[in-house]
């Protein structure tokens, strides 16, 4: 309890850096501060959440989820300008600073959305106005991509939308119906989704037994079966 209460207060210490930032950037820009100790309801502190539509107590996202399970952020500090959109479609500009305890293991996130929707609208009508003065000349092309192709993140107020999203989202990968799947392609859904980061949140093995119309036993089966 001590130990947890010492995670907590230690990231309570960035709240004034969330605010800080926030200022800065403007009302277009979300800036989150996130316990990842507690995925179901990570979000201790948000400025501008209309952005993506969250607030305090919300869930931790699919990316976040991926990067926990993998544990790709022992070897990084942050990760850069990669593409997200919120739950209204709004295209955003996303960064997250990892933050650590003494033994390495992550306890919290910053997490940078800015929206540039009206950016690239504004984009596209400058694109327009140069191809009609100059037909022969082409969109200048970036010499580097304004974001980490590898990388995406999808946002959700609450629990539930983010594991119906997380499933919906591998089942899409078959042309078969769930009912209609054999145990070793459920095998293979439940492999997926322990690699996203499913089965961290409060309710998953739960969910995932009702979308795939098994019992729960059945999943931490094929869960012991993929270790």
């Amino acid at each position: 309890m001590t130990e947890m209460m010492t995670k907590v207060e230690k990231l309570k210490q960035y709240i004034p850096m969330v605010h800080f930032i926030a200022n800065i950037m403007g009302e277009n820009c979300e800036v989150v501060l996130h316990d990842v100790t507690n995925p179901d309801h990570s979000i201790i502190e948000i400025v501008n959440g209309h952005v993506s539509g969250r607030k305090i107590n919300s869930p931790i996202t699919d990316l976040a989820l991926k990067i926990l399970k993998e544990e790709s952020y022992k070897d990084r500090d942050y990760i850069c300008n990669y593409k997200s959109t919120s739950k209204t479609s709004k295209m955003l500009r996303s960064s997250s600073y990892f933050i650590k305890d003494e033994t390495n293991k992550i306890i919290g996130m910053i997490c940078v959305n800015m929206d540039i929707s009206d950016v690239i609208n504004a984009r596209t009508i400058l694109d327009q106005f140069i191809m009609i003065d100059n037909p022969k000349i082409d969109p200048v092309e970036p010499s580097k991509p304004a974001f980490d192709p590898h990388l995406f993140e999808n946002f959700e107020e609450n629990i539930e939308e983010l594991l119906l999203s997380l499933i919906k989202g591998v089942l899409a990968e078959y042309d078969i119906p769930p009912e209609r799947m054999s145990p070793q392609e459920k095998i293979e859904v439940v492999k997926k989704l322990n690699e996203k980061g499913a089965f961290l949140l409060k309710g998953g093995v739960s969910e995932v037994a009702k979308y795939l119309d098994v019992s729960e036993a059945t999943i931490y089966r094929y869960l012991n079966k993929i270790k």
